[in-house]
Order: C-alpha cells, then structure tokens, then sequence
C-alpha cells in the first residue's frame, strides 16, 4: 500500500481529509522547525491512546509501532503551525476530559474505561469536523477543480481526530504494522487482479 493509498483509507476511516497528509506525501520536508514541545510524558500518553485505538490481539498494536513518537514528528514536520498548536492543546484537553468523565486521569483508567471514553471523544469529534469541513468545502472544491486536492491545506480537525489519523497512518506505515498486520510483499511483483483471497486474509501491504 502506498502512501497515496494510505491517506485514502484513513480518510475514509476518519470521516475527512488527513491532516499534514499533502505534506506525508512529499516525505515532510518543509525545512527545519523547531520542535513543537513534546515531553516524555506527552509521548505515553499518546502511546496509550493509539494503543487504545488500535490494541494488540494476536498481532502487535498501536504502541508497539511507537506511535506516540511518530506523532511527534509528523506534527513537528508535517503541521502548519495553527494545526501543531490545536494538536498540542488537545494532549491537555483530553486528559482533562477524561479526569471530568472518570475522576482519573487517561493514563490512570483501566483499558475498558480508555475504550468508552474514547468512543464518547469521538461523537464530539464528529460534530466538531462536520462544521470543519462546510467551512472548508469552497477551498477544497476549489483545489479538486485545478485537480491539485493534496494541495489543499485543511483547517485544524478535532484534536481526537488529528490523533487518530495519526495513529492509523503511524501503524500502518510503520514495520509493524506492514509486516505483522498487513500482508506484506517485500520485492515487485505484477499486478495478478485474480490472486486468490480468502474471507479474513490481512490485505497486502507493497
């Protein structure tokens, strides 16, 4: 799966357009940035919350990919500074939601309490992008016109969203989770439309 594919997906799972994304596609080189102020703490915390999203099974999960450090980077790299500062706000305002929702912090619920905060996060993320993306649409129609749409540059997305994007687009990217998670292919091979699949194969990964 390549990047372009990857972005795909993602935006499908997430709802809309993956944040940095035009940037993932060109490798994220947009010179040096100073970092965005990440701490040790900051990076577990989304650890566990990427491990929340994606947990491991029988296969490895979210934080065995490290994606709290993955995270660091493509916001440091790949983010417009109004997005790294939306991000980095809302490291804040998700362990404080969750103290207000549990009495503990994110790091201190159990994983059954994680799961259903989380899926309470994400119905307000919903609500929020939704009125992102009509503010967004004159912009973005315009850029598929000129057939340039990875051009376009979206407004700052819920804080859970831009973290769950992250989260898929580090996991699935990453060696973990191409090789243990996906199928993964490691040399070129022809395109064979009729290559058999069988119900709960793990899709491949190029």
């Amino acid at each position: 799966m390549d990047r372009r594919e990857l972005l795909k997906m993602i935006a499908v799972l997430t709802g809309g357009v993956v944040i940095g994304g035009e940037v993932f596609l060109t490798g994220c080189k947009t010179g040096a940035k100073a970092d965005a102020g990440f701490t040790a703490t900051n990076i577990a915390l989304l650890d566990e919350i990427g491990e929340t999203i994606i947990p491991a099974t029988t296969t490895p999960g979210a934080k065995a990919a490290k994606v709290g450090e993955f995270m660091k980077v493509m916001v440091t790299d790949c983010y417009t500074q109004e997005q790294q500062d939306a991000f980095m706000k809302g490291i804040s305002t998700l362990d404080d939601a969750c103290t207000k929702a549990t009495n503990k912090s994110f790091m201190d619920c159990i994983s059954e309490e994680r799961h259903a905060f989380l899926v309470s996060l994400e119905k307000e993320a919903k609500e929020f992008d939704k009125a992102v993306s009509e503010k967004d649409k004159p912009q973005r129609e315009e850029f598929a016109a000129k057939k340039k749409p990875y051009d376009f540059v979206s407004s700052p997305r819920h804080y859970y969203t831009m973290m769950k994007q992250l989260t898929l687009l580090g996991f699935f990217s990453s060696k973990t989770g191409m090789t243990e998670t996906l199928r993964h292919m490691p040399v070129p091979g022809k395109y064979d439309g009729a290559f058999p699949y069988a119900k709960g194969d793990k899709a491949w990964a190029e």
